[in-house]
This record gives structure tokens, C-alpha cells and sequence, in this order.
């Protein structure tokens, strides 16, 4: 049997009478139609076209929205994690533990996925993009993920699965087993992550146990407030404020707050901050639920210290009060940007956030930064004393009383030692129990008497 062939001739002849016609219709159509009329017509024409000859759709998903870190990138992150089966070309595969069933899963660069969900077919990918900057390696790197579905199913995308990915993700965040301590480099303008596994706890910390049910008690109210914040029209933080001498379990009690809380720790050193541009750039690519640390703030930045005292000393001449520069060639952070950071604008860059200030020394900040709505609550941590001296002995040596109890409690009422150096003192390793608890005596007995010399 002959199959028929056109010719080129017969193709080309048909497609001009084909344009002619087209182009015929819209001419009557401009003639006869009035243009809103008209705009319609085409409009649902070319939507046609495009549905019956390209039938996908591709939802792109950035990290970044709108400056921000896109919390919806994060939720695809995490919700992927939990689908990746054997549709994906490849995998990334990685763990912080040998263990085989805590291996984490993630798609690479430009490979694919797929997901199903209530009849739909849905392909996912992630992308990058690399965008050069002028100035040395700050070159940007950008991800996305792209989702490609059905045109006729972009709805029930809209409406159905992305809401679910929401919802999935939150739950695996709100239980999740490994936290992240962030640390900024300002090299490469962004953040260094690390697992975070320290292991302090309120049940181990050595705390006032008044303080530290206060803490507990303030943290599980918080939580539970989000409906509360948006009533009265103020940012879902809470500010802690930190102080006391060195040694005395600070860092210990971010720890605990962070594995109390399941919160991921951004440890800012607030030198290495250009700018105040910088520090609002910073704020916004941290994530919800999460603590924002600011460890030694009095050491940090000149912009954090009492305004009085730096006119007294003359450090800074000229200055504006709220406008106290690091050096001419790199500004640094100003004290109005410290203020804008903690209770001001910038303050209203996410939800669910602690801001956690620690120092050394109080009295060297100034005023402005401790007044109540930026830091909601002052905790001083103090010198041991005997309910955390039992505390420290619960945990390092396993008991709960000793004849030799007494003793220590008087001579703490006396001293000023740090819950670091007695902790220091219970680990010396000694063949009996009395031995360690006699040395420690001695201990104290020494640093007494060299108050009482410092004293004279």
C-alpha cells in the first residue's frame, strides 16, 4: 500500500493559507469587537492553546523570599528528606552517627524526585545558581526547588499539598533529634553550621533551684503564646539577659535552653559585623525556633558600652550617643543598630525567637540595651552555693549527703568559688570518697585565706 507524502509545496502553501486565515479573523475580530471584548477572546484562546499543548506547570521554590530565608524552602527541605525513595537518580547520604538508621537523605544538585499525593504525579528537583559579585569571594550561591505537576492539578497543589508539607514538616522540626549551632563568616557572608551536642540539661545544670524552675516555667509559657504576641501586637521573642562572673555555668544554661526548647543556637560574634546593613542582613537569614546568642556582648562591639562612661574615658570623641564606630574603614555596628536589633524593626524578623545576651560584666553596658521589652528577663549566675554544690555532687560523685557536708556548706558562705572550679575539684580522680571530699575542704580553706590576704 502507497503511503501519501505531501510535498514541501503542498506544506508550505497550506500553512500560508493557514496565516492568512488567522490573520483575516483578527482583522474582522479588531473591526467588529470592541477591545475589551476582544482582549478576552484572545486571552481565552491563547489559554487554550497553552493548556492543551503544554499541559505542566513548575512551582519554583527559593531559599531566600523577599530578603528572608523562604520558610516554605525549609519546609521542602525537610518534608523531601521523608519521601525519597527509589524514583531519585541520586542521593546525598550522610549521618552524625554510625548508627545505619539515622542516615539523612537529601537530592543533589539537578537531580529528581518523585511524590504522590491524592492521585497527582509530582516531580521534584533542586537547583543552583551562582551569581558573581564584584567583590571577592562574595560570589552568592542560590537554591531552589522546582516542583512540576499536572496545569490541571496546580489547585489541589496550592490548596492541598503544599499545606500538607507544611503541617509534615513542622511535626519532624518540633521532634527532631539533631540541632545546629550556627556561626557567621563574614569571608563568605553567611553561616557555618555544626551539629550541636552538648549535653547540658536542667537536670544536670548546677543552678539555684528557685532559677532555674523560674527558667523552665518562663520557656513552656512562651512557647505557648504565639495566639497572645499577635493579640497585642508584639514580635513572638523572648530576650534573656545573662551576667555573672566567668565560670559560673552561663554557656551551660544556653545549652540546656536550646536542648530544653529543641532550638538551633546562631552564635553571633558581633565584631566580625560590618555594619549595621550587615547586622540587618544577618538577622534575616536566620531561621523560626531558634536562639540568636550573643555571647561576652560587653567585649563584642564599643556600640554596646555605657555611652557616660565611654565620654569619661574619651574613646570616642566626636561620636553621636548613639553612633559609636569600631574604625573609619569598617564602621561596625552603632549602638542604635544594637537597640533596632533587640526591641526595634528588625526585631520583627521571625517567629518563636530567644535573643540571649551574656557578659561578665554588667555594669559596663549601657543602660539602653537592658531596659525591660528588649531583655524579658535578667538572670544572674552566681557563686557556688551549698543547694548547688549538692547538685554538683548528685552528678560527679553520686551522692546525696556526707558527713562532711556541713563543713563545705559553712565555708561556702564564705568563699567565692565558681560551680566550674568546684566541678574541677569533684573530678580529681581520688581512691576514696572521703579523700575527694577532704581535698575539697582544703580547697576552700585555701581560696578563704587568700581573700582574707587580698583583703588586708
Amino acid at each position: 500500500m502507497a503511503s501519501f507524502v505531501p510535498s514541501m509545496s503542498t506544506i508550505l502553501s497550506t500553512y500560508a493559507s493557514l496565516s492568512t486565515a488567522i490573520m483575516l479573523f483578527r482583522t474582522i475580530l479588531s473591526e467588529m469587537l470592541p477591545r475589551r471584548i476582544r482582549d478576552y477572546v484572545f486571552s481565552k484562546f491563547s489559554g487554550s492553546l497553552s493548556y492543551y499543548f503544554f499541559p505542566n506547570f513548575t512551582l519554583i521554590v527559593e531559599q531566600h523570599w523577599q530578603a528572608m530565608t523562604n520558610h516554605t524552602f525549609r519546609a521542602v527541605e525537610t518534608y523531601l528528606s521523608t519521601i525519597i525513595g527509589t524514583s531519585a537518580d541520586s542521593l546525598h547520604i550522610g549521618s552524625h552517627s554510625l548508627v545505619p538508621h539515622k542516615l539523612n537523605l537529601r537530592i543533589p544538585v539537578g537531580c529528581t524526585t518523585i511524590d504522590e499525593f491524592q492521585g497527582m504525579k509530582l516531580e521534584w528537583s533542586l537547583h543552583k545558581e551562582t551569581i558573581n559579585s564584584s567583590v571577592p569571594h562574595r560570589d552568592e550561591v542560590r537554591y531552589s526547588y522546582q516542583l512540576k505537576c499536572k496545569r490541571s492539578d496546580r489547585e489541589k497543589v496550592m490548596t492541598s499539598y503544599l499545606p500538607h508539607i507544611a503541617n509534615t514538616a513542622q511535626t519532624i522540626l518540633s521532634r527532631r533529634e539533631n540541632l545546629h549551632i550556627y556561626t557567621y563568616d563574614k569571608k563568605i557572608g553567611g553561616w557555618n553550621s555544626a551539629v550541636f551536642k552538648h549535653p547540658a540539661t536542667f537536670a544536670t545544670l548546677a543552678m539555684e533551684p528557685k532559677s532555674k524552675a523560674e527558667i523552665i516555667e518562663d520557656l513552656d509559657t512562651f512557647v505557648q503564646q504565639k495566639d497572645f504576641f499577635q493579640r497585642v501586637g508584639r514580635t513572638w521573642k523572648r530576650g534573656y539577659f545573662l551576667h555573672g562572673p566567668p565560670g559560673t555555668g552561663k554557656s551551660s544554661l544556653v545549652a540546656a535552653i536550646a536542648n530544653h526548647q529543641r532550638y538551633n543556637i546562631y552564635d553571633l560574634q558581633l565584631q566580625s559585623v560590618r555594619s549595621d546593613a550587615e547586622l540587618r542582613r544577618i538577622l534575616t537569614s536566620t531561621t523560626n525556633r531558634s536562639i540568636l546568642l550573643v555571647e561576652d556582648i560587653d567585649c563584642s562591639t564599643k556600640a554596646s558600652r555605657d555611652r557616660t562612661k565611654i565620654r569619661d574615658e574619651k574613646e570616642e570623641p566626636g561620636q553621636g550617643e548613639l553612633d559609636h564606630r569600631l574604625s573609619s574603614s569598617d564602621p561596625g555596628i552603632t549602638l542604635s543598630g544594637l537597640l533596632n536589633f533587640t526591641d526595634g524593626l528588625w526585631s520583627s524578623f521571625g517567629d518563636e525567637r530567644l535573643i540571649i545576651f551574656t557578659t561578665n560584666h554588667k555594669d559596663k553596658l549601657d543602660p539602653a540595651l537592658l531596659r525591660p521589652g528588649r531583655m524579658d528577663l535578667e538572670i544572674y549566675m552566681g557563686y557556688c552555693t551549698f543547694a548547688v554544690f549538692e547538685q554538683l555532687a548528685n552528678s560527679y560523685l553520686q551522692i546525696d549527703n556526707h558527713r562532711l557536708f556541713a563543713a563545705i556548706e559553712n565555708l561556702l558562705k564564705e568563699v567565692s568559688v565558681t560551680p566550674a572550679e568546684v566541678a574541677q575539684q569533684l573530678m580529681m580522680k581520688r581512691d576514696e570518697l572521703q579523700d575527694i571530699l577532704e581535698s575539697f575542704i582544703e580547697f576552700l580553706k585555701g581560696k578563704l585565706r587568700n581573700e582574707i590576704e587580698g583583703g588586708k
